[in-house]
């Protein structure tokens, strides 16, 4: 038996193990680019309960159709180390054999009990929140967070993840607090950026969000594709508030596409980032196209319902209308039979928002508006964060203003101007929905002088 680096005992004798497993829990709390070395572990060891789980669970993590298929073989070849592995390594196990199979609710409620046993196992909890926030289920990530926190304060990298935690419960002065204390601990620690940027980003203070954001972005080029990327996502939507489109071009073509045009993540970034540029009128040139590529293979994956979304309207925006259809009818096929704590899901939200974005995209503005009006209430559903989920209400309230609904939403388009008053574009959108108001018009051109 030798101990972590979180002081935590594991059934091995090669230090080989630990110096793996201690670079992966830094690498995965810093969203880095060291996950080889949990690799090479399994390989050398592979009856190390702790490594192969842990490298399985690697494999889920890249969010593939094939992800279950890669991870089956490290689970087969650790199953021999079960009767001779630490009580925690047994429940990782269980936990990560859970995952793969599908079975959501035994694999969170493991790593509940990890965390409630040792809460030192910092990268179990990472885990969990890492599944609730694909779910919606936001609280239930704060909980985690602060359960763990008392035995880990040493560790700045919680209160980053302690900090999107707080701003996904709405607690904003709170999730700064926390972000900027973790930065202060760690500099280089991009979840905490990226934490406080969702705060400014929410409450549209886009001066502060690019001075944040640039002043940070030395530190970014060790993170891993994803969050080099996303943070750099969220950078551009500074931008975009400020109506600096060569800027927001120069960053989607430099920073959020091309890092790793295979991975989900960067894919659904740059889906995301082109969206919000057309919903705006900016011409996106050829990018769909090129996106499209790399997201046809992914038509019948159904990883999960938030980056089925942004798959099916990269394709609908590269006219790849045989594919959209064979997409739509494979959600609703996933949907009837997907696993039960995601189920709702599934078949209430993501298949009619599917709907509404393959509406949508072919112009037809009467049935999007059907759809997503369906979905758009219960958008949490599906997972991903308040910013994220955002351009499908920015969409929704497109759908709106073209079909002539605008003036039935006067107060949500009220509501989204003021909370961001720096950003002229909500009260463009206001003046859309009612262009009677002067008040309306008045001060969204006192914006633009500024």
């Amino acid at each position: 038996m030798l101990i972590d680096g979180q002081g935590l005992a594991m059934a091995t004798e090669r230090p080989e193990n630990i110096a793996a497993i201690n670079t992966f829990v830094t690498t995965a709390l810093a969203y880095g680019t060291k996950y080889q070395p949990i690799v090479d572990a399994a390989e050398a060891d592979p009856a190390c309960v702790m490594v192969g789980s842990l490298a399985a669970s690697l494999m889920m993590w890249m969010e593939a159709g094939q992800s279950p298929q890669l991870a089956q073989p490290y689970l087969e070849r650790c199953r021999a180390g079960l009767a001779a592995a630490e009580p925690r390594e047994v429940l990782w196990f269980r936990a990560t054999e859970a995952w793969v199979a599908g079975d959501m609710a035994t694999a969170m409620d493991l790593l509940e009990q990890i965390t409630e046993r040792w809460p030192r196992d910092v990268f179990a909890m990472k885990l969990a929140q890492y599944h609730y926030f694909n779910l919606g289920w936001s609280e239930k990530m704060l909980a985690i967070n602060q359960k763990v926190l008392p035995a880990n304060e040493e560790n700045g990298y919680l209160y980053g993840c302690l900090a999107f935690c707080l701003e996904q419960t709405h607690d904003m002065d709170g999730a700064e607090a926390a972000g900027r204390r973790a930065v202060e601990m760690n500099r280089a620690d991009p979840w905490a950026h990226h934490a406080v940027a969702h705060v400014m980003e929410m409450q549209g203070r886009i001066a502060d969000g690019v001075a944040w954001m640039e002043g940070l972005s030395d530190t970014w080029e060790g993170c891993n594709s994803f969050m080099l990327g996303h943070n750099w996502w969220h950078t551009a939507l500074f931008y975009l508030d400020f109506s600096d489109v060569r800027r927001v071009r120069q960053i989607h073509d430099d920073h959020v596409w091309g890092l790793d045009k295979t991975y989900s993540q960067d894919q659904a970034s740059s889906a995301s980032l082109l969206w919000r540029m057309e919903i705006r009128g900016i011409d996106v040139g050829n990018r769909w196209q090129d996106l499209a590529d790399h997201v046809e293979g992914r038509v019948g994956e159904h990883v999960q319902p938030f980056l089925d979304l942004h798959y099916l309207y990269a394709l609908a925006r590269a006219e790849r209308w045989n594919k959209v259809d064979e997409m739509l009818a494979s959600m609703a096929a996933h949907a009837a039979n997907a696993p039960a704590v995601a189920r709702m899901a599934w078949n209430q939200v993501a298949v009619p928002a599917a709907r509404g974005l393959a509406a949508y995209g072919r112009g037809d503005y009467e049935g999007a508006y059907e759809s997503l009006n369906i979905a758009t209430p219960r958008l949490q559903e599906i997972g991903g964060s308040h910013a994220q989920r955002d351009l499908f209400v920015q969409t929704w309230l497109d759908t709106l203003l073209r079909t002539n609904r605008g003036g039935e939403a006067v107060e949500i388009f009220e509501t989204r101007a003021k909370a961001r008053p720096a950003v002229p574009y909500g009260f463009d959108l206001l003046e859309r929905a009612r262009p009677d108001l002067e008040h309306v018009a008045a001060a969204g051109r006192n914006i633009k002088k500024r």
